[in-house]
């Protein structure tokens, strides 16, 4: 018919704009959450450095130093047990996934450190190197903290760091002051940095 449109005349789409400012708002509260999440757990951290100064008194009192190894290493997976619950529950905080991209990332960065700290306490061990472990311990989980901490907040990379300055202090100090140093890295540090990061950062 004469003047009349060859197809139907379609309704408007809906308003895209305020879909579009929906998608934008998630996103951004997303990757505010994301950018907040540490992957570092503040009151795991304390109760870290609470675990290791008990250690630290157990172990001045084994009388062999295999006693005195062994007592650290127990607090040490405990810790890193009480590391994993921490951040998994951080994590259900900030309604984010446990490997989101902050936590894979940490733990990708502290994990090879981590293995190769495991694997020369036992070369040091049969060697005889007992009074090199708490040095190297405190180095290498410093550095894996501090390459972690590249992708968090500052106050991680600086934890790092203080890490492996205690490690340094501990290579070089007479070997009856190891135990102590351990206190004062892996209790003292973790407590002094999860009351920062519980403070500011939250979990």
């Amino acid at each position: 018919m004469a003047g009349q449109p060859l197809r139907p005349t379609l309704p408007d789409p809906p308003a895209l704009h305020d879909r579009a400012m929906e998608n934008l708002r998630f996103i951004r509260e997303t990757m505010e959450r994301s950018a907040s999440f540490t992957a570092v757990p503040g009151r795991g951290g304390i109760l870290m450095g609470i675990t290791a100064l008990v250690a630290a008194v157990l172990a001045s009192r084994q009388i062999s130093r295999e006693e005195w190894l062994a007592t650290w290493l127990i607090a040490g997976l405990l810790a890193m047990l009480i590391g994993i619950w921490a951040i998994s529950r951080k994590a259900r905080v900030v309604h984010l996934p446990v490997l989101s991209q902050p936590g894979r990332k940490f733990a990708l960065s502290l994990s090879p450190p981590i293995l190769a700290g495991g694997l020369l306490t036992l070369v040091f061990f049969r060697a005889g190197l007992i009074a090199v472990i708490p040095g190297m311990w405190l180095l290498l989980y410093g550095a894996g903290v501090v390459t972690g901490g590249a992708f968090s907040v500052k106050i991680v990379p600086v934890m790092g760091i203080c890490f492996m300055a205690a490690g340094g202090i501990a290579l070089f100090c007479p070997p009856a002051w190891a135990n102590w140093v351990l206190a004062a890295g892996f209790g003292g540090l973790h407590i002094l940095f999860g009351a920062i990061i519980a403070r500011r950062y939250g979990g």
